[in-house]
Parts: structure tokens; sequence; C-alpha cells
């Protein structure tokens, strides 16, 4: 039972503009039983967003442009086109279509969608590059760049879904790093740009007043950090993705939480804010308390995982070697990366989220203080608790 279908079951015209179900192997692509109308650019290859113009293409200034993943046109594209020549640029233009069309119906509406930025390749209108000087970006330095002390190997990957296979792959200069972290940015820019196009014709409708809205993110993404490229790492700058909600008659309106959320939570939480059922078998929580009280704290903490290798289905057997699971508490992240056969924990990892925001450090056998041990403690139990030691 997907969140969509849900609602289309309870009386909703529910639409998908975008990339929602991201099922690259499955029979079916998308999920057109959950949906009123047919899905919109919602089945393609981030490699594949070409810019598409009328007339002739603007040359490319970027200078990244061979030798990395996606590499048809390279890793960095820096062309001055509107923003409709690329995928989120249609996506918003179809999103506000058909908002239009849902705003005077009489049925409620569900609409899902799903931009494709700032994941790579680092392509946005040149505009969105002119945002930025790349001299004053945050920089890849000791604070952040190389591999965190005493982080066990298995804790990183190949980054080749950026740089590409490690046997095919050009050196990564400085110069190349500055310029995709550079994109990135235009990347969040140019996203941004097109939720807020989404986000106007919501206000101009008349209707923003009883419409829920969230935005949220399937995963975050290494730029550089860590030495890593992109996502499947068990990291924070990974494992955590912007959530933002608003409700209509909402108490709390502009204030944060330090309450642990997790994604499993949207479907619960829609559905009681929608007065509808909650099917059986949800393991999230209804966030709908915080709109009240962001003070509150509704749950210990959140969970994520990552196998290795990251893409196991690719490789011989289909199965994984090793299962990464960790946890996030208030304090601490701690993650067990668990023998796939056995589930015995062949490395963990311990980062203070407090005395070290950006994990530098892992500290699961040199903890220096009560508290810091309380918390470990805490995590071990919590996530053993929630993944148990299972052998396969």
């Amino acid at each position: 039972m997907t969140l969509p279908l849900w609602f289309k079951e309870h009386g909703y015209d529910t639409r998908c503009v975008g990339k929602i179900f991201h099922n690259w192997h499955t029979k079916v692509h998308g999920d057109p039983r959950s949906w009123s109308a047919p899905e919109f650019l919602y089945y393609a290859n981030h490699g594949d967003d070409d810019a598409q113009v009328k007339g002739e293409l603007p040359p490319n200034l970027a200078k990244t442009t061979t030798g990395f993943g996606y590499a048809k046109n390279g890793i960095c594209e820096c062309r001055d086109v509107p923003d409709e020549a690329y995928y989120d640029g249609r996506v918003a233009a179809e999103a506000v279509r058909v908002l239009g069309e849902l705003k005077s119906k009489v049925e409620p509406f569900f609409l899902a969608v799903g931009f494709w930025k700032p994941h790579a390749p680092f392509n946005a209108p040149k505009k969105y590059w002119d945002l930025y000087d790349r001299a004053k970006l945050p920089p890849l330095d000791e604070h952040n760049a190389p591999r965190p002390v005493g982080a066990p190997d298995i804790a990183f990957h190949n980054s080749s879904e950026v740089l590409g296979p490690p046997d095919k792959r050009a050196p990564l200069t400085p110069a190349a790093a500055a310029e995709m972290r550079h994109g990135y940015f235009a990347n969040i820019s140019y996203m941004d740009a097109q939720l807020g196009k989404v986000l106007d014709a919501l206000d101009a409708s008349g209707i923003a007043d009883r419409t829920v809205v969230v935005f949220t993110a399937d995963h975050g993404y290494h730029i550089g950090e860590h030495t890593l490229w992109g996502k499947t790492s068990n990291f924070e700058l990974d494992a955590r993705v912007p959530f933002f909600l608003a409700a209509p008659g909402m108490k709390a309106a502009g204030k944060r939480t330090a309450s642990p959320t997790e994604l499993l939570d949207l479907f619960p939480t829609f559905t009681e804010l929608c007065g509808l059922p909650r099917p059986d078998g949800l393991e999230g929580t209804s966030l709908a308390p915080l709109l009240a009280d962001p003070s509150l704290r509704l749950k210990p903490a959140s969970f994520t995982q990552h196998p290795r290798p990251a893409y196991y289905d690719r490789e011989p057997g289909g199965q994984p070697s090793v299962m990464g699971v960790s946890i996030r508490t208030a304090r601490v992240r701690y993650t067990e990366w668990r023998d796939w056969k056995t589930g015995e924990p062949v490395a963990r990892e311990l980062y203070d989220g407090i005395g070290d925001p950006n994990e530098m450090r892992n500290v699961v056998d040199a903890v220096d203080s009560p508290a810091l041990a309380a918390a470990q403690a805490e995590a071990a139990a919590l996530l053993r608790k929630q993944f148990p030691i299972t052998r396969h």
C-alpha cells in the first residue's frame, strides 16, 4: 500500500509530476495504480538530463567535462539556457499546470512533485552558477575533507556514482572538486527556484490555507567531505535530509524541532492531518503533535542503513557481504557493520554529535566521559532492538 494509493482509495485525486517512484529494477516503471492520471517525467536517468532548447545549444562553460560518472556531457555543465531546458524546470511547469486543474475540483487532491536536483550531474542553468563566488564557498579542508580518524574502511565507498568507475576515472584535481561543489550549490538554487514557482502557484490558487505541504528528500549527499562523493554511506551528511512541514492552523509555524524524525513518519502524519484512517502495519510516528508543540520529543532516535557493496544487486550472487545499521540519537551517531551471513559486527563507529558535529573522529573505543559512555550504551541498546542480530 503506497501513500498516494491510500489517498486515492479514500476519495482523493492523486497526481505524480516528476521523480517519485525511482524503481529502476522492477518490471513496472513508476506505479500507475497509485495515480488518477498518467505520471509525468517520472522515469528517467539523472545522466540523461541533457539541455533541451530551440535552436543552437549555448556552449558549456564548465571545465570538468570528462572522465566522471554521467559522462555523456560530463559531471559539470554550465549553459545559458532557460529553466525548462532541464528536467526540474519542466517538472515545475507541469506541477503549476496540474495545480491549476485540480484547484477547482470538488474532490480533494494529493499532488506529488518530484524534483531531480540537486543530485548530480551538476548542470543547473548558468544564472544559478552566477549566484555564487566559487572562491567564497565553504572549502574542503582539515575540518571536513579527510576520512574521520579511526573510521573503518567499510564505512566508505568508491564514489563511482559521481566520479565514475575507479579504473576509468580521471584524476580528481582541486580545481575539479571546487567546480563540482560549485555546481552542487547551483543545483540547489535551481531546484529551490522551481519549488518557489509551485508554492507561488499554490498561494495564488486560493486554497493554500487548506492544503498540507511537505518538503523533504530521499537522501543526503557528500561533495568531497570524508573523501566521499554522492550517497550510500551512514554518515550524517548522507543520512540527514531536509524536512519542512506546514499545515492549516498549525500553532508553531516557522519554528524548528529537535525531535528525531524519519521519513517513515510521513505516512502516519499525512493520514492524521487529513483525517484519514491509518492502515495497519505502519512503523512511523505521526508528527502532527509537533505542529502544536515543537518542544515535544516524539521518539528517541532515527535509523538508517546501507549495505556493502553499496549496489550489491549488481555483484555476483546478488547479496551484500556486510550491512551497516546506524542510529542517530540527540547526542550520538552509532553504527554497526554486520556480517551478512552471521549478523555479527565486524566494525563499529561512534560520533559525538555535540562535540564533533562534522563526524571527524570515531570514538567507539575511546569514550572519554561518563555522559558519552551512557549515550553510547543507550544508542547500542536501541539499535539492537530495532535491528536484532540476524543470520542469513
